[in-house]
């Protein structure tokens, strides 16, 4: 991974419009580490519109599909979009460690040793413990995101996606090596919007944090380019 502030940091493209993808990735080429493509712009699109980011600049790319079903279909969703040969892509940790086993496996036949990168998402940012309650999960956010993230591990995936607020005990958990991709930051004094679980981008990088993902607070921005670097120097001085 770089160390390099700019590099860590992965801009949420939050649009069902390819023509606004587009801008963004071609006004922040060069000042961020990466685009992420997440459900919105993936069911407007298409296959053909992941391209057209990709050919505008995008060419480390996070597909935010959230894949979860049957191993077997896991395994075929992520065989398709390794067509596309996304950076890094993600399934849900609660679909079971043999749906995760299958992703990390058709991967690695897609892709051999450039493959894409596997993680697997463990508890919404937008979920707090009343949240998961509901839906006959109880106990403490923290206790479940720690639980998938080794079940993660164990079933081959590279990493997780997990808010701010996990990420020491994931760190903990899982060793040095394990990646941790955060959504859920925001600048201080930027809205929470639907995320119930959130930091800055220098308390998640000084908790562990690989990679960060960051969307209205830079694409939101008056000028994105500019909110993007005061990111990346953050970022960078909180990991000296």
């Amino acid at each position: 991974m770089s160390s390099s502030g700019k590099d860590r940091i992965i801009v949420a493209l939050d649009t069902p419009d390819t023509a606004q993808a587009v801008r963004w990735v071609e006004q922040l080429t060069g000042s961020v580490g990466a685009f992420k493509l997440g459900l919105e712009f993936l069911h407007a699109q298409g296959p053909q519109g992941v391209r057209e980011v990709q050919h505008a600049g995008a060419d480390r790319l996070f597909f935010d599909g959230k894949f979860s079903d049957i191993p077997n279909t896991v395994a075929g969703a992520v065989r398709s979009t390794c067509a596309l040969q996304p950076w890094l892509l993600n399934v849900h940790a609660m679909a079971g460690g043999a749906a995760m086993r299958a992703a990390r496996d058709a991967a690695e036949a897609a892709g051999g040793e450039m493959r894409s990168l596997v993680i697997a998402v463990t508890v919404l940012t937008s979920l707090d413990e009343a949240a998961l309650a509901a839906i006959g999960v109880p106990g403490a956010v923290q206790d479940q995101v720690v639980r998938l993230a080794r079940l993660a591990r164990e079933s081959g995936m590279d990493g997780v996606v997990a808010s701010p607020l996990e990420i020491a005990a994931i760190r903990a958990a899982c060793g040095p090596d394990f990646l941790i991709v955060t959504p859920g930051v925001r600048p201080a004094g930027g809205a929470t919007h639907d995320q119930a679980r959130v930091a800055t981008p220098g308390a998640a990088v000084r908790a562990g944090a690989d990679y960060l993902v960051l969307g209205r607070a830079i694409t939101g921005a008056a000028d994105p380019k500019a909110a993007a670097a005061a990111i990346a120097a953050e970022i960078e001085a909180a990991a000296a």
